[in-house]
């Protein structure tokens, strides 16, 4: 049973990350308008750094994808960490409000990385 809700979560958890991947290239899903004028100054500054929105989809496409590869789950979450990391600091800093759904998607994050520690170990010998 633990396997299957694992398998959908990490379905759910991969697609929403390639969507936000594929929504910096695309720009298809509107931006709020009552963002803080904090959180938008750090999104333009973002958008200022031409390399910086490009990496960051990319990281969030592959690591979408190979999150819901069960092979490659383990890889998918180290990948995506430090984007989760981001998302988490972003909203207890700045945007406060979407937090809750920043701590579920860490926690899901974490639950994988914990599920698969043995695969990490060789790394850390």
């Amino acid at each position: 049973m633990k396997k299957k809700i694992l398998f959908v979560v990490s379905i759910l958890f991969g697609l929403m990350f390639i969507n936000a991947g594929l929504n910096k290239f695309f720009n298809y899903i509107p931006a709020p308008t009552n963002l803080p004028e904090k959180m938008m100054k750090v999104m333009a500054a973002m958008v200022e750094i031409t390399w910086l929105m490009p990496l960051l989809a990319s990281a969030e496409i592959v690591g979408g994808i190979l999150f819901m590869i069960p092979k490659f789950r383990a890889l998918g979450a180290i990948v995506i960490f430090p984007v989760m990391v981001g998302i988490l600091l972003t909203h207890l800093i700045l945007e406060p409000s979407g937090l809750p759904i920043a701590l579920v998607l860490l926690a899901i994050n974490l639950w994988v990385i914990f599920e698969n520690r043995e695969k990490y170990m060789p790394m850390i010998r």
